[in-house]
């Protein structure tokens, strides 16, 4: 099966998203909107482009269900391929996804530690020995945002990937329906006991437990065998502007759940998923324009590069030009965002090509 283009250019909106937010949200973390203005036509229609903006920014953070969605899509997808193709030995599947993690991830916090121009906001102390493994959920309150509080993505992500055989087999086994279920009745228990019945730190929830974010993860495993079912349904659902009506009505429900307790439970999957419908139906338009979908695609193609090196950079930079107006703010994004796209494409590309070097000498040496 080849690579599902528009699932790139979502990869790539979604990260793009993340980076900006993060951005945002520094510059704009003691900002006030100017009054709003409805004397004229034209002052109007400023104050809403102005609400629209700043609701829509607040958002960002969604964009991180969006990726967890896409995880499970995409490792789903790949691992379907594998075993069609040939016997799956499970010991070579995870030495191949590790080798694609940690290399990048290590390298993320040796550029965090030798460039210029980064947010340093901690001192470097013996917790770098848990962040370098990923265990950043050992000691939660101090560890799981530590030096780059993007990085707790990476500790969620490997507790998948330790659990994903099992997931794969229970969705072989039920289909994509009735593992759907399964995945989100654990992920909402999980979230009710951290939440109500024995109340923890709220960073568990977040995805130092991964399990919390199980009806996310399983919803992209779930669309993936969908997909592979019916590739021409799913896409013109996701791509063609049903997704992105649906979502558009639906988001303002999932942002309620926001207001309670008990209603917290369920509001990462609902908005993660929203988001996914969003995003995903913007890259079906994007996908339409050959140069835009090139572009789009190959920042999400090597979104985990800019996932891993971009906070620091947003919050050393937001952090200076707090009093610009909003309109010097938005331009600024493009080229910073652009800039660190690049920067970290060459990371990733780079890395990539040393491990598959190393790994082919060593297979050489054993031959």
């Amino acid at each position: 099966m080849k690579r599902l283009l528009w699932i790139d250019i979502s990869k790539g909106l979604a990260i793009l998203f993340v980076a900006y937010f993060h951005f945002f949200r520094t510059y704009f973390q003691y900002g006030t909107l100017p009054p709003a203005d409805w004397s004229t036509l034209a002052a109007g229609a400023l104050t809403i482009l102005r609400l629209t903006w700043f609701k829509v920014s607040g958002l960002g953070f969604h964009a991180v269900g969006v990726f967890i969605i896409l995880s499970g899509w995409t490792l789903m997808q790949s691992t379907m391929r594998r075993v069609e193709a040939a016997p799956l030995a499970w010991g070579a599947w995870y030495r191949a996804r590790f080798q694609r993690l940690y290399p990048m991830y290590w390298v993320a916090h040796l550029v965090y530690l030798i460039s210029p121009f980064v947010a340093r906001l901690e001192p470097v102390d013996d917790r770098i020995i848990l962040s370098l493994l990923g265990l950043r959920f050992i000691d939660i309150q101090v560890n799981f945002m530590y030096l780059n509080a993007a990085w707790w993505y990476f500790s969620m992500l490997i507790q998948f990937y330790l659990i994903f055989p099992l997931l794969f087999w229970t969705a072989r086994r039920t289909g994509p329906w009735l593992f759907l279920i399964i995945a989100c009745a654990a992920g909402f228990l999980a979230r009710y006991a951290l939440l109500v019945v024995w109340p923890q730190n709220g960073l568990w929830v977040l995805g130092g437990f991964a399990i919390c974010r199980l009806p996310e993860f399983g919803l992209g495993i779930s669309l993936a065998i969908w997909h592979r079912q019916s590739a021409a349904s799913v896409e013109w659902f996701l791509l063609r502007g049903a997704g992105f009506v649906i979502g558009l009505i639906i988001y303002p429900a999932a942002l309620l759940l926001y207001n309670g307790l008990y209603d917290y439970i369920f509001v990462d999957f609902a908005t993660g998923a929203c988001c996914m419908l969003e995003i995903v139906g913007i890259a079906g338009i994007i996908s339409i324009f050959n140069n835009s979908a090139k572009l789009f695609g190959l920042v999400g193609l090597y979104s985990y590069g800019l996932y891993l090196i971009h906070q620091p950079y947003v919050i050393w930079l937001g952090l200076r030009i707090r009093e610009v107006p909003i309109w010097l703010f938005l331009l600024i994004c493009i080229p910073a965002l652009a800039l660190l796209s690049a920067w970290g494409m060459l990371l990733e590309k780079g890395t990539n090509a040393l491990m598959n070097k190393l790994t082919s000498t060593k297979k050489a040496a054993s031959a």
